[in-house]
């Protein structure tokens, strides 16, 4: 189906003259408080562009302190404030993670509109009025940003520089844009409500909005205990696939390189001594995919703030590779379109308290388009032609979600 500019899709026109997408009229974020959803309204929001210049982590920690939400020591006791500031929703792109990392970004954005940090912190209020009914909904045939055999020469570079011995392991990640005809958030919000969608929800501004179907944890604190789950191996949900996903010795090498990743990532930020593997390599399912999930977990030093956090975690490695700066690198030199929403970090947080999950089975709209990403983890027993079709695997369903169906 064909779907070009169309008066039909539902705008609105700002006050400074942008066109913007509808507004939504309830808060979705992922991991923001059940009992407080219904409640919640938008107090302030800040959103941060490369152009923008400084450090975006100290950026957010110091937007949010001044919005009643001190975030310098995360493991310090909170109590929860019922008429007050409840918390804020983070996002955090991959290209913002790469910067904290010291890395290269990558290649642009394919939703300009869309900033690299936004923080929206809420407040209680009245319950907002219901949304209208959402009209027609159509969406566009999918246009790829690279084709399966330059997907496969991507692996091939990767096992190419493994060889050389630059990394041991780098997660290769392909795009796709289709127009859309009609209001996108209902779209988006079908994304949330997926099988194992542990961070399901969406996040708009003026012309852009998030939706998550994520599983898989960053980074979680409560009670001063860091926690983080990284998923790395993907099977078809089938009994078949459970026992060859289980006896996999290339899955489990990937998994287990990831989790001394993250074990070390945490360890920069943990009271010396503390870091565990709670949990290796558990199958788990979202969809119709098995998935290996493993859970980290740390006590958090004392005096860490939010910033700090965010360097040490972001952008997840399960998503970047080993060493991950090296992993960077070839990601900025092979992927010809930038990660966007994809692969960043998406979530809640609070005093005491961050939830922020990883945004893999993650759409993104501007006034124009639907956006998704995809890949695997390439290591040097990778086979290129399964690499394509394990990243087509994990985007079927959102694909399929964001249609309809």
């Amino acid at each position: 189906m064909r779907v070009g500019k169309s008066t039909e899709r539902m705008r609105q026109i700002g006050p400074d003259g942008v066109e913007t997408l509808p507004e939504l009229t309830s808060v979705d974020a992922p991991a923001a408080p059940a009992r407080c959803r219904r409640t919640l309204v938008e107090r302030a929001r800040w959103e941060w562009r490369p152009a923008d210049g400084g450090d975006p982590a100290d950026g957010a920690q110091e937007f949010l302190a001044a919005h009643g939400l001190p975030l310098h020591d995360l493991a310090r006791p909170a109590t929860h404030d019922p008429a007050g500031v409840c918390g804020a929703a983070l996002y955090v792109s991959a290209a913002a993670g790469a910067l904290l990392a010291g890395a290269p970004p990558g290649a642009p954005n394919p939703v300009p509109t869309l900033p690299e940090v936004a923080v929206v912190v809420y407040g209680h209020g009245d319950p907002p009025s219901p949304r209208p009914a959402a009209g027609p909904w159509r969406l566009g045939e999918w246009v790829e940003s690279w084709t399966p055999a330059r997907h496969a020469g991507a692996v091939e570079a990767v096992r190419d520089a493994i060889g050389r011995g630059d990394v041991y392991q780098v997660n290769v990640v392909g795009h796709a844009a289709a127009r859309y005809a009609g209001d996108p958030l209902p779209a988006l919000a079908r994304l949330g409500t997926l099988p194992g969608a542990r961070y399901g929800g969406v996040l708009a501004g003026a012309g852009w909005a998030v939706g998550c179907a994520s599983p898989e944890t960053l980074v979680e604190l409560t009670g001063g205990r860091l926690v983080t789950r990284p998923i790395k191996g993907t099977r078809p949900a089938t009994p078949a696939g459970a026992r060859e996903l289980l006896a996999s010795a290339k899955e489990r090498a990937e998994h287990v390189m990831i989790v001394d990743l993250e074990r070390n990532d945490l360890a920069r930020i943990a009271r010396t001594g503390s870091v565990r593997v709670d949990e290796l390599f558990a199958v788990r399912r979202w969809c119709d995919l098995w998935q290996a999930e493993s859970t980290v977990s740390a006590t958090a030093a004392d005096g860490l703030g939010l910033a700090d956090l965010l360097r040490a975690v972001c952008p997840g490695g399960s998503v970047t590779g080993a060493p991950k700066r090296a992993a960077l690198e070839q990601i900025a030199a092979l992927e010809p379109v930038g990660r966007g929403a994809s692969m960043g970090a998406l979530g809640w947080v609070a005093p005491g308290r961050v939830d922020l999950g990883l945004t893999i089975r993650t759409a993104a709209v501007d006034t124009d388009r639907v956006h998704v990403w995809a890949g695997g983890g390439i290591t040097w027993g990778s086979d290129p032609r399964a690499e394509v079709a394990e990243a087509a695997a994990k985007s079927a369903p959102v694909r399929a979600a964001l249609g309809g169906r």
